[in-house]
């Protein structure tokens, strides 16, 4: 799998992923959503968008089926998994929740 990815999923720090793709529809409205929540949270989270059309192998070994899908990953482990569109208040919360 890509040492990349890896790298960065391996952090003390919460790092939720966006598996997104340009022609998505629902991402383009989640896109927004992900920036209230960095900015709400600040350095407490990190949040990685990852095409799933120039990744494929990241996707693969994931077994990403749609987009958009959020997985939230702390020190190399996945915490959480979820497909669609969720609320700022959603994530923000799932996140302190999960990574605690």
């Amino acid at each position: 799998m890509n040492a990349r990815f890896n790298q960065i999923i391996n952090n003390d720090t919460p790092v939720l992923i966006d598996f997104y793709a340009s022609w998505c529809g629902p991402c383009q409205m989640l896109s927004p959503i992900l920036k209230q929540v960095k900015d709400n949270l600040g350095e407490r989270v990190s949040i990685i968008k990852i095409d799933v059309d120039k990744n494929q192998d990241i996707v693969t070994s994931y077994q990403v089926r749609g987009v958009p899908t959020m997985m939230l990953f702390q020190n190399g482990k996945q915490l959480w998994r979820q497909s669609g569109v969720l609320s700022k208040e959603e994530i923000i919360l799932m996140i302190l929740e999960k990574s605690n």
